[in-house]
């Protein structure tokens, strides 16, 4: 639900930029029509590119913090999930706090070469 989430918003900042975009070439002939001299021609082109400049680094943004707001809202997820606040499968400490080793647990359970081995029915 959340790379819908993501994708929904990405699409509606691209859409945002075109606007931008489609509004910043409309100004730039606007001007250019108005214009009286080719330098001012020049700096209605140059003010247009710079706003399209700025609407693609505001769409690079917005992806950017969503993708950054689905990787915090996966990892708070997974967290809790995997439970790695669980004592049973975290570290083990010696009375100092000096590291033990690691205890692991397998989820499912092993056959001969890793491979599961059932009964015949």
């Amino acid at each position: 639900m959340q790379s819908a989430k993501e994708k929904l918003s990405n699409m509606a900042c691209a859409a945002k930029e075109n606007v931008n975009i489609y509004k910043a070439k409309a100004e730039e002939k606007v001007e250019k029509a108005t214009a009286k001299t080719e330098e001012q021609r020049e700096i209605a082109s140059d003010v247009r590119k710079a706003k399209e400049a700025k609407a693609e680094m505001e769409l690079h943004e917005a992806k950017a913090e969503y993708a950054a707001e689905k990787l915090t809202a996966s990892a708070k997820k997974s967290h809790v999930i995997h439970g790695q606040n669980d004592p049973a499968v975290g570290d083990r400490h010696d009375h100092d706090g000096a590291r033990l080793h690691k205890i692991t647990v397998p989820a499912y359970p092993l056959g001969v070469n890793g491979t599961h081995k059932f009964p015949l029915q």
